[in-house]
């Protein structure tokens, strides 16, 4: 059997139609305004694997990657998950997954490199379970890895060449190709998502922006009266921080509100929790499912992480000597809950103006009574 490698001439019409196929396939999802694409990364692989069975036409194929937290997890039991077939066995393998460690799929995955089986009988790299599972006979596997900034993340495999008795390496090359398209288009989509978590964030501090709180609240909101569930929201104002920022200059402002993000954000984790800064050195938090009490105790959580924080500021002028400054800047906290504080009713958008207010004047209420503690709102408003 020939197994030799495509003319050179043969392989830029590969190449040529290759990009023609990921030029229409881009082209489709691309965004009017020039911002990454936004992709269903489902539907875009399994043409993908369309349309390399095009080109390589085989029984079966499938496109696996891996649980990227269980890799920074540094997890020695990682799995591939099926996440795109085509063939008599694909139903029963999507959403399904295999153990890294075994098989041509697991090889390929963990050294990076492409493989060919011409016959899995006589393989002893083959993993029958998958076979067993599916009731599908194998005989002979190409696989090609899937790699971004040459890290592996997953595979691309075809399985039983139809036409001829065993895949070659002619086609291995063309699996390659597709490969490096599969990895293009993931690329793509994890772009297109950092781009739009990126738009929803404030530049300082990492939080979320207003716009995006509002949003969120609005959401969750209805959600909340809709399924007659707890909701609270936190109104969080700095003090001291004008001193501050008087003293040692905006830039040090800048560090200050950066860390008071960072805080914010550590002090929740974990929590169902959307953390914005609302303006200037003013910051939001909602809190679904969580009823007065159990936000009151997320809240003093917050006040006493900031409370005991030590800011490192640069004094001036710029380059001077740097100073530890601890208690310097603390916050109020007011908090408003739905039911509690606020009636739900179906005006959403009144629902939420009074969460806000009631949520805005128990922070007043702190400021009035000494400044760094939390304070409830106390009233109970009907909004129209």
């Amino acid at each position: 059997m020939n197994r030799g490698f495509p003319s050179r001439g043969e392989t830029v019409r590969i190449q040529i139609a290759h990009n023609e196929i990921l030029g229409r396939i881009l082209e489709r999802k691309r965004r009017s305004d020039g911002s990454p694409l936004e992709v269903d990364l489902k539907t875009v692989l399994k043409e993908i694997l369309t349309w390399a069975n095009e080109f390589v036409p085989s029984e079966s194929g499938t496109i696996l990657l891996d649980d990227p937290l269980l890799k920074r997890r540094g997890s020695g039991s990682g799995r591939l998950y099926f996440v795109a077939c085509f063939g008599r066995a694909s139903e029963k393998l999507m959403e399904t997954s295999m153990p890294v460690d075994v098989g041509i799929a697991g090889w390929t995955y963990r050294s990076g490199k492409p493989y060919i089986s011409e016959d899995v009988r006589h393989d002893g790299v083959f993993y029958p379970a998958i076979d067993r599972m599916t009731k599908f006979e194998s005989k002979s596997i190409i696989c090609a890895p899937i790699k971004i900034h040459d890290v592996t993340i997953g595979v691309i495999e075809l399985i039983n060449r139809i036409g001829r008795v065993n895949f070659d390496s002619r086609d291995l090359k063309l699996l390659r190709i597709f490969a490096g398209y599969t990895s293009v288009l993931i690329q793509s989509s994890l772009d297109a998502k950092r781009f739009a978590d990126l738009s929803k964030r404030d530049d300082l501090t990492g939080l979320y922006n207003d716009r995006y709180f509002y949003e969120r609240l609005t959401d969750l909101t209805r959600r909340a009266v809709e399924d007659d569930r707890a909701l609270s929201l936190l109104f969080l104002d700095l003090d001291g921080f004008k001193a501050v920022n008087d003293s040692y200059g905006h830039l040090t402002g800048s560090r200050v509100l950066r860390e008071i993000g960072r805080l914010l954000m550590d002090a929740l984790a974990g929590v169902d929790a959307v953390s914005a800064r609302y303006g200037g050195d003013e910051f939001v938090v909602i809190l679904p499912g969580r009823d007065g009490g159990g936000a009151a105790l997320l809240a003093e959580r917050v006040r006493s992480r900031i409370e005991s924080y030590t800011f490192r500021v640069e004094q001036l002028p710029p380059g001077g000597k740097t100073v530890e400054v601890k208690g310097a800047v603390t916050c109020s906290v007011g908090l408003a809950s739905l039911k509690t504080n606020v009636v739900p009713g179906p005006n959403i958008q009144a629902v939420i103006e009074a969460l806000i207010r009631q949520a805005d004047m128990a922070m007043y209420e702190a400021k009035r009574a000494g400044k760094n503690r939390v304070a409830a709102s106390r009233a109970l408003v009907c909004p129209l």
